[in-house]
């Protein structure tokens, strides 16, 4: 076992063995950092030394299986030099930046990068990249994210000027394709809602029609809505699941109409929704107390799970923490692999990292006394 300064090595819990694929890649940004853990079969968890891109914040990272050979993407943001975005193809070991800023702002737009907020390898296009950024807007790459183009129509949509900031900043944080249809996106911006095109990027329209808005005069906008994270669900890519500024959510129509699924849970506040990888119909949502005490809910570590689409939810907390936690988990800093059983991955502000091989029905924590962790990604890579 490899133990770094701020990590430990735990999981090995007698998860099967992956039939022909060499380790599963965990990728974990914080505010600090990149960390690097992997792990073979039943072995335990093994953590790079030390931290890549020392002391910049990693927001946003991807782990690329479409190609023949895997692209881990980071999107980095230095203090001094100001926002990147890296790519390696050794698994995380080296890293390039490419000569000139993969993604910046054109200069009749008037603005600049603050932070690359989401990558997202599209589901239909294999050498396609969508990138997410602060100020909100959403950049395209046709070369594995090694240079960016800006989505001029969604920058430029009429209701833009409208658009607000949310406590973290105006990002937008999710980008979701479709394996049916390159043409269509579906987006989140925080706080303008959920936007959607059918026609590759050249129109978008709001698409939060029954998502509250429970802060502004009219709590049913057109737009306007503090969005946290929408999901896919694996057996259906017409039901997309949603954590709202209170409020969890659930779309059978891509988006184009929401129903509350959060009766059954202990608050409907948080930031982070991830869909299970294979397994219609099952999610996961990191309740959080409230906008005002942002601490788990009932301040106990637990992640939920529904496998009804909602209808009801269950608490997996077996291995987590007991007593009094306050450890909470941000938009992206909850995911899935692509194993089966599901690998299940949560990091939050106390700098714990915590891995499930089954599903989410036990815990071990891999990792302590990191950064605030930002962003969690984990992948099967040959």
């Amino acid at each position: 076992m490899q133990t770094g300064r701020y990590l430990m090595a735990t999981l090995g819990n007698g998860a099967p063995e992956v039939i022909g694929m060499t380790e599963v890649l965990l990728a974990v940004g914080t505010r600090k950092g990149l960390f690097i853990g992997r792990r073979r079969g039943q072995r335990p968890w093994e953590f790079d030394e030390s931290p890549y891109f020392n002391a910049q914040a990693v927001y946003s990272v991807a782990i690329d299986t479409r190609g023949p050979r895997p692209r881990l993407l980071a999107g980095g943001d230095s203090a001094h030099w100001g926002p990147s975005v890296f790519h390696s193809d050794d698994l995380g070991r080296t890293w390039t930046e490419p000569p000139r800023p993969a993604v910046r702002f054109p200069k009749d737009t008037g603005a600049s990068l603050e932070r690359v907020w989401q990558l997202h390898p599209a589901a239909a296009e294999p050498d396609v990249v969508y990138a997410g950024t602060e100020p909100a807007a959403l950049y395209r790459s046709v070369d594995r994210g090694e240079s960016f183009e800006l989505v001029r129509p969604l920058w430029e949509h009429p209701t833009r000027s409208r658009w607000v900031p949310g406590g973290g900043g105006e990002g937008l944080h999710t980008v979701l394709t479709d394996a049916r249809d390159k043409a269509a996106l579906t987006v989140a911006v925080s706080t303008a809602g959920v936007f959607r095109t059918t026609d590759g990027g050249a129109s978008w329209a709001p698409s939060n029609s029954g998502v509250a808005a429970v802060f502004l005069p009219d709590p049913n906008p057109e737009f306007g809505q503090c969005v946290h994270k929408v999901a896919r669900d694996a057996a259906d890519p017409d039901r997309l699941y949603l954590q709202n500024h209170w409020g969890v959510y659930r779309s059978d129509d891509a988006g184009a109409h929401w129903s509350d699924i959060g009766a059954d849970l202990p608050s409907t506040f948080g930031f982070a929704v991830a869909a299970h990888p294979h397994r219609g119909d099952t999610a996961y949502v990191f309740p959080i107390n409230a906008d005002s005490d942002r601490v788990p809910a009932d301040r106990r570590c637990r992640v939920f799970r529904t496998a009804d689409a909602g209808k009801s939810w269950e608490p997996r907390s077996r291995g987590l923490p007991t007593g009094d936690h306050y450890g909470t988990v941000l938009r992206d800093a909850l995911c899935t692999d692509d194993a089966d059983p599901a690998g299940v991955y949560f990091g939050n502000r106390n700098g714990e990292v915590f891995a499930s091989a089954d599903d989410g029905d036990s815990w071990r924590q891999v990792a302590a006394h990191l950064p605030d962790v930002l962003c969690v990604r984990a992948a099967l890579v040959g």
